[in-house]
């Protein structure tokens, strides 16, 4: 089969994605875009989405992702249904020696510049209950879901920085929060543990591991055991949080892109070029900071403009070849 060339792919899909697809569009830079093995993204499992600008009324995350898609699609995204499994990245690319990805292990694709928007996956506990119930009480992302929770009991789980600071931002917001600490210490910084150390509504549980969260259709408590003495309590909590890391799905891009100690894409200080010329990383894929849907779409949009930049560099470097 002969590869297929085109000037812009894009991997993946969620805001990211989608923002990077529509502005390529525009450009003319005839984007075809894969949207991976979760089409939209993390926002697919998110129920209620009320801090994106421009909903009003707040909008349902797949809703929210199919709007984006369809807007995409509006200005000539091709869009497909694709895992990009084989990466083969250039260092010196051209015209006549592009970047090369396979999908499905079997479809050739040689692109003059790619977007990277493949994004994080949140960890889990592993807990059947916690699945269930994603969504409906239960989250990986306090900043994103905590306004629901206003004047209510809550739990997280965590002992890092993250988890210190989402437990801040809860106390906040919430009655009482409940910080589930697996080991005898936090991992946090010394700040972050004093922040959350001193909060009066923030009560710190040492040496505690979830069991289940209680509730069928939404959470109603969480089962939770001391691993030191065995004693099991229930607390009566609304809403479990989830703060245990993400996890950037970049390990394909690994033999050839600079990543972070924990997987997330190096990009250039103020843009979103990777160490490869012609290739460029938005949304959680590169953000370990912020991980917001509108943050991912910013970092989409400059993602678009660098590549449109680059594809222009190029074209005058070739014309300047021809004469």
């Amino acid at each position: 089969m002969t590869p297929e060339h085109v000037k812009c792919l894009i991997i993946g899909s969620g805001p990211a994605g989608y923002t990077a697809a529509i502005y390529a569009a525009r450009a003319n830079m005839q984007p075809l875009l894969y949207q991976g093995t979760q089409p939209g993204g993390q926002l697919m499992i998110t129920t209620e989405v009320d801090n994106f600008p421009g909903y009003p009324d707040g909008v349902q995350g797949p809703q929210m992702m199919q709007d984006l898609e369809n807007q995409a699609r509006r200005f000539g995204t091709d869009i497909r249904y694709g895992m990009v499994t084989k990466v083969e990245l250039v260092e010196n690319p051209g015209h006549d020696n592009p970047h090369q990805v396979t999908v499905d292990d079997h479809h050739i694709i040689k692109a003059d510049s790619i977007i990277i928007s493949t994004g994080a996956s949140a960890k889990w506990l592993g807990l059947p209950s916690e699945m269930r119930l994603n969504g409906h009480g239960v989250s990986a992302c306090a900043v994103c879901d905590g306004f629901f929770f206003r004047g209510q009991d809550v739990a997280i789980v965590g002992a890092g920085d993250t988890a210190a600071e989402e437990a801040s931002y809860l106390a906040n917001l919430c009655r009482k929060v409940y910080m589930l600490v697996r080991r005898g210490e936090m991992r946090a910084s010394k700040f972050m543990q004093k922040r959350v150390q001193t909060a009066p509504n923030i009560e710190i549980l040492y040496h505690t591991e979830t069991e289940e969260i209680l509730g069928e259709h939404a959470v109603e408590g969480v089962r939770v055991k001391n691993n030191v003495t065995g004693d099991v309590s229930v607390l009566n909590v609304t809403g479990f949080f989830v703060a245990i890391g993400h996890k950037p799905n970049t390990d394909i891009f690994r033999d050839y892109l600079d990543l972070d100690a924990n997987g997330y894409i190096l990009t250039e200080k103020g843009s979103t070029r990777t160490n490869i010329p012609g290739v460029f990383a938005c949304g959680d894929a590169q953000d370990n900071v912020y991980r917001q849907a509108v943050t991912a779409a910013g970092t989409g949009c400059m993602a678009a403009l660098d590549a449109e930049r680059y594809l222009v560099t190029l074209e005058m470097q070739d014309q300047e070849l021809v004469h």
